[in-house]
């Protein structure tokens, strides 16, 4: 099973996402865990935690997702795991600089429960 993390300091986002996902969820072949604050995340991994994929809001009040990103990107224990941007923000030049921090992709933000399986599935190379 592999284990997605989601980023978001919108609660009603997280639940969104979690309702989206629910398929992979209840298929067994995704386990999700969320958080509002992407400090109390970085505190997660520094302690041990893992993950296989992140999908991480860009602009949150605590710390951006690309500030985040780039700072997991140091981190030996996580710095090869896929990023996937998850938000309104599809500017180009915000893009082309999550390209640079390593991101693996971006979601934007509305999506359908179907974009975003199909994002999850392609980047975990799940069928």
């Amino acid at each position: 099973m592999k284990k997605v993390i989601l980023v978001d300091d919108s609660a009603t986002v997280l639940m969104t996402a979690q309702i989206a996902l629910k398929p992979l969820t209840d298929a067994g072949t995704i386990a999700v865990e969320t958080f509002e604050d992407p400090t109390e995340f970085l505190a997660h991994i520094e302690q041990g935690g893992d993950y296989d994929l992140l999908l991480t809001d860009i602009n949150m009040p605590q710390m951006n997702g690309l500030e985040l990103a780039k700072r997991l990107k140091t981190m030996p224990s996580v710095k090869a795991k896929p990023i996937l941007a998850f938000t309104t923000e599809n500017a180009p030049e915000m893009v082309q600089k999550g390209k640079e921090i390593g991101l693996t992709g971006w979601v934007v933000k509305p999506f359908t429960p179907q974009k975003l399986q199909m994002a999850v599935k392609r980047v975990l190379r799940i069928r």
